[in-house]
């Protein structure tokens, strides 16, 4: 991939988790400075490499989980560490609040709902606690009740598979069809592991749509889980 087409795919992927709807080339031609031709002609490439994809005849394109595992892969520590001030401080304050452990790990996921607006989920020692429900279900992708069945039987197997897999990596994404349940749900899965007083290994994160903005939402289920670590293990 050249360094252009990888700069086409990135905007293509910010700009339709921002609105929804398939990015068309001559929105890319003002951004780039070039002629729709000119972005047509690299969208094409990228659609025959699999990165994008065109869900109706003379619509824009999407990105496909190839496309956006690739974006994801390309973000760097600083990019995922630029979310706004604001948002850290609203996360940190709920977090640092005091209280008990489980209500302080409830509080930080009830955050992640309100600032990402995807459903928010964290393992309270045995147990997974979710929130958010409704903010997933009300995206524009899960419409179809047997999209929605997917979803349902992806949540239904998530405690198990979480508690069983152990996932190691401090930040792990699983996109789309990457996902070990649930791989044809649409759903992009974000978790933060962290040390707590139930378990060395307890996590932290979200579950949304593959559309969604990954750096911002990368950044704030990492600071999550390195804020419930500071706070409440000891």
């Amino acid at each position: 991939m050249t360094d252009r087409q990888s700069k086409i795919l990135q905007a293509i992927v910010e700009q339709y988790a921002e609105v929804a709807s398939p990015v068309g080339s001559s929105l890319l031609a003002k951004v780039f400075g070039v002629s729709s031709a000119t972005i047509r002609s690299e969208m094409a490439e990228l659609e025959r490499e699999g990165y994008i994809e065109q869900p109706h005849t003379s619509a824009g394109r999407i990105p496909t989980d190839k496309g956006y595992r690739h974006y994801v892969n390309q973000l760097s520590d600083a990019d995922i560490k630029s979310k706004p001030r604001a948002a850290d401080r609203a996360l940190t304050a709920r977090v640092a609040g005091g209280g008990l452990p489980e209500q302080t790990i409830r509080n930080a996921v009830d955050t992640l709902v309100e600032l990402t607006r995807n459903l928010g989920l964290a393992t309270i020692g045995e147990q997974l606690y979710m929130s958010g429900l409704s903010n997933l279900f009300g995206q524009p992708e899960f419409i179809h009740p047997g999209q929605v069945q997917e979803v349902a039987r992806l949540l239904d197997n998530l405690e198990p598979w979480l508690l069983e897999t152990a996932p190691n990596k401090p930040l792990s994404v699983y996109i789309g069809q990457e996902n070990p349940i649930g791989g044809s749900a649409g759903c992009s899965l974000i978790i933060s592991r962290f040390k707590s007083p139930f378990s060395d290994r307890s996590y932290i994160g979200v579950l949304g749509p593959t559309r969604q903005s990954y750096r911002d939402v990368m950044a704030l289920v990492g600071r999550a889980g390195k804020t419930l670590e500071n706070t409440i293990y000891v």
